[in-house]
Protein backbone atom coordinates (compact mmCIF):
# COMPACT_ATOMS: atom_id res chain seq x y z
CA UNK A 1 0.00 0.00 0.00
CA UNK A 2 1.13 3.29 -1.03
CA UNK A 3 1.31 5.81 2.31
CA UNK A 4 1.00 9.45 1.20
CA UNK A 5 2.44 11.70 4.11
CA UNK A 6 3.55 15.23 5.09
CA UNK A 7 7.99 14.91 5.47
CA UNK A 8 9.67 15.99 8.86
CA UNK A 9 13.45 16.09 9.08
CA UNK A 10 13.51 12.32 9.24
CA UNK A 11 12.19 11.92 5.90
CA UNK A 12 15.56 14.16 4.41
CA UNK A 13 17.41 11.40 2.54
CA UNK A 14 14.22 10.06 0.83
CA UNK A 15 13.12 13.90 0.09
CA UNK A 16 16.60 13.80 -1.77
CA UNK A 17 16.27 10.55 -3.40
CA UNK A 18 13.36 10.94 -4.82
CA UNK A 19 13.68 15.25 -5.97
CA UNK A 20 16.66 13.89 -7.68
CA UNK A 21 15.45 10.64 -9.58
CA UNK A 22 12.30 13.28 -10.33
CA UNK A 23 14.87 15.69 -12.22
CA UNK A 24 16.47 13.11 -13.82
CA UNK A 25 12.95 11.49 -15.07
CA UNK A 26 12.12 14.92 -16.48
CA UNK A 27 14.88 17.43 -16.86
CA UNK A 28 12.53 19.43 -18.85
CA UNK A 29 9.56 19.17 -16.25
CA UNK A 30 10.71 21.41 -12.99
CA UNK A 31 12.43 25.41 -12.41
CA UNK A 32 15.21 23.42 -10.69
CA UNK A 33 18.00 21.38 -12.68
CA UNK A 34 19.54 17.99 -11.43
CA UNK A 35 22.79 19.66 -11.20
CA UNK A 36 21.94 22.33 -9.23
CA UNK A 37 19.57 19.97 -6.79
CA UNK A 38 22.24 17.67 -6.14
CA UNK A 39 24.80 20.38 -5.30
CA UNK A 40 22.01 21.25 -2.20
CA UNK A 41 23.72 20.30 1.04
CA UNK A 42 22.57 17.81 3.48
CA UNK A 43 21.62 20.67 5.97
CA UNK A 44 19.54 22.68 2.83
CA UNK A 45 17.78 18.60 2.24
CA UNK A 46 16.68 18.99 5.47
CA UNK A 47 15.93 22.22 6.15
CA UNK A 48 13.47 21.54 2.91
CA UNK A 49 12.28 18.35 4.88
CA UNK A 50 11.45 20.07 7.94
CA UNK A 51 9.69 22.92 6.48
CA UNK A 52 11.86 25.43 7.30
CA UNK A 53 11.36 27.13 4.15
CA UNK A 54 8.09 28.71 1.92
CA UNK A 55 7.53 24.77 0.50
CA UNK A 56 5.98 21.94 1.96
CA UNK A 57 6.54 18.45 0.93
CA UNK A 58 4.43 15.40 0.81
CA UNK A 59 5.83 12.38 -0.54
CA UNK A 60 4.31 8.79 -1.65
CA UNK A 61 6.15 5.63 0.15
CA UNK A 62 5.81 2.40 -0.98
CA UNK A 63 7.31 0.70 1.89
CA UNK A 64 10.23 2.41 3.11
CA UNK A 65 10.99 3.83 -0.31
CA UNK A 66 9.56 7.47 -1.59
CA UNK A 67 8.24 7.02 -4.75
CA UNK A 68 6.10 9.77 -5.53
CA UNK A 69 6.53 14.26 -4.76
CA UNK A 70 4.27 17.04 -4.54
CA UNK A 71 4.79 20.12 -2.73
CA UNK A 72 3.21 23.48 -2.31
CA UNK A 73 3.99 26.35 -1.16
CA UNK A 74 1.45 30.09 -0.58
CA UNK A 75 1.41 32.61 -2.92
CA UNK A 76 -0.45 36.10 -3.22
CA UNK A 77 -4.14 36.09 -2.60
CA UNK A 78 -4.65 33.26 -0.73
CA UNK A 79 -3.60 31.26 -3.64
CA UNK A 80 -1.24 27.86 -3.43
CA UNK A 81 1.04 26.70 -5.69
CA UNK A 82 1.18 23.72 -6.18
CA UNK A 83 5.06 22.35 -7.40
CA UNK A 84 7.62 19.39 -7.73
CA UNK A 85 4.73 16.84 -8.76
CA UNK A 86 5.67 13.37 -9.53
CA UNK A 87 5.50 9.69 -9.29
CA UNK A 88 7.61 6.99 -10.23
CA UNK A 89 7.11 5.52 -13.72
CA UNK A 90 6.07 2.23 -11.94
CA UNK A 91 3.05 4.05 -10.47
CA UNK A 92 2.28 6.38 -13.48
CA UNK A 93 -1.78 5.35 -13.68
CA UNK A 94 -2.25 4.15 -10.30
CA UNK A 95 -4.13 6.67 -8.11
CA UNK A 96 -0.78 7.45 -6.05
CA UNK A 97 -0.39 10.84 -8.31
CA UNK A 98 -4.24 11.93 -7.74
CA UNK A 99 -3.64 11.12 -3.92
CA UNK A 100 -0.63 13.25 -4.13
CA UNK A 101 -2.82 16.46 -5.29
CA UNK A 102 -5.46 15.38 -3.04
CA UNK A 103 -3.49 15.61 -0.17
CA UNK A 104 -2.76 19.36 -1.38
CA UNK A 105 -6.05 20.56 -2.31
CA UNK A 106 -6.85 18.94 1.54
CA UNK A 107 -4.66 21.51 3.02
CA UNK A 108 -5.74 24.20 0.97
CA UNK A 109 -9.28 23.63 1.73
CA UNK A 110 -8.57 23.43 5.74
CA UNK A 111 -6.15 26.73 5.45
CA UNK A 112 -8.85 28.44 3.19
CA UNK A 113 -6.77 29.46 0.56
CA UNK A 114 -9.39 30.23 -2.28
CA UNK A 115 -7.52 28.81 -5.40
CA UNK A 116 -4.66 25.88 -6.24
CA UNK A 117 -1.85 27.80 -9.16
CA UNK A 118 0.75 25.49 -10.83
CA UNK A 119 2.80 25.47 -14.42
CA UNK A 120 2.68 23.17 -17.18
CA UNK A 121 3.87 22.50 -20.36
CA UNK A 122 0.81 22.18 -22.62
CA UNK A 123 3.23 20.50 -24.92
CA UNK A 124 3.43 17.72 -21.38
CA UNK A 125 0.50 16.24 -22.83
CA UNK A 126 -0.26 13.49 -19.95
CA UNK A 127 0.77 16.18 -17.25
CA UNK A 128 -1.65 18.54 -18.79
CA UNK A 129 -4.54 15.64 -19.10
CA UNK A 130 -3.93 14.67 -15.51
CA UNK A 131 -4.33 18.13 -13.98
CA UNK A 132 -7.73 18.51 -16.09
CA UNK A 133 -8.90 15.60 -14.77
CA UNK A 134 -8.08 16.63 -11.21
CA UNK A 135 -10.37 20.15 -12.13
CA UNK A 136 -7.41 22.22 -12.98
CA UNK A 137 -8.18 24.15 -15.76
CA UNK A 138 -6.00 26.41 -18.30
CA UNK A 139 -5.56 30.18 -17.34
CA UNK A 140 -4.81 32.93 -20.30
CA UNK A 141 -1.24 33.11 -18.72
CA UNK A 142 2.22 32.07 -19.49
CA UNK A 143 6.06 32.34 -18.28
CA UNK A 144 9.17 30.87 -19.26
CA UNK A 145 10.48 27.26 -17.65
CA UNK A 146 12.98 28.85 -15.10
CA UNK A 147 15.68 25.95 -16.12
CA UNK A 148 14.91 25.89 -19.82
CA UNK A 149 13.55 29.10 -20.70
CA UNK A 150 12.68 28.23 -24.22
CA UNK A 151 9.69 26.09 -22.70
CA UNK A 152 6.76 27.90 -22.69
CA UNK A 153 4.38 27.13 -19.46
CA UNK A 154 0.72 28.01 -18.87
CA UNK A 155 -0.96 28.40 -15.43
CA UNK A 156 -3.35 26.11 -14.43
CA UNK A 157 -5.75 26.61 -11.69
CA UNK A 158 -8.25 25.03 -9.14
CA UNK A 159 -10.43 27.54 -7.54
CA UNK A 160 -12.03 26.20 -4.36
CA UNK A 161 -16.06 26.72 -3.86
CA UNK A 162 -16.74 28.50 -1.06
CA UNK A 163 -19.26 26.90 1.18
CA UNK A 164 -22.84 28.99 0.24
CA UNK A 165 -23.66 31.51 2.54
CA UNK A 166 -26.85 31.19 4.40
Amino acid sequence: MIDIRYITEDDWQQLKQVRLAALLDAPTAFGVTHASAAAYTDQAWRDRAAGRGPARYILAFDGAAAAGIVAHLPVAEGALNLIAMWVAPSLRGTPTAARLVDAVKAHAVAHKHSRILLDVSPENARAAAFYRRQGFTFLPQWEPLESHPHIQLQKMAWVINAPDAD
